[in-house]
């Protein structure tokens, strides 16, 4: 399954979550696939695609970040699956 996770740097960690991404590289916990990270030019933040079949291993992640960030994580899917959906319920 996949994940989108958007998040915002709280006011005043940028050089602590700098200093922790660094440190880390921004690994992620065990049996999730980072599949992209983006992050916003004015440093205020950014968003990452996951995959994963587990959402304790999501949440062991966003764990080591709380005290810096605030997280938002979503379950997604791709438009060939959302398409299928939408055909599958609106086109009779």
């Amino acid at each position: 399954m996949k994940f989108m996770s958007t998040w915002t740097l709280l006011p005043g960690s940028v050089k602590a979550a700098a200093e922790q991404f660094l440190a880390s590289g921004g690994q992620e916990a065990a049996g999730v696939k980072l599949l992209g990270r983006w992050h916003n030019t004015d440093c205020s933040g950014g968003f990452s695609l996951y995959e994963t079949d587990s959402a304790a291993a999501l949440h062991l992640g966003a764990v080591k970040w709380a005290d810096l960030i605030e997280i938002s994580t979503v379950a997604v899917i791709e438009d060939s699956e959302a398409g299928a959906n939408l055909v599958a319920t609106f086109k009779k």
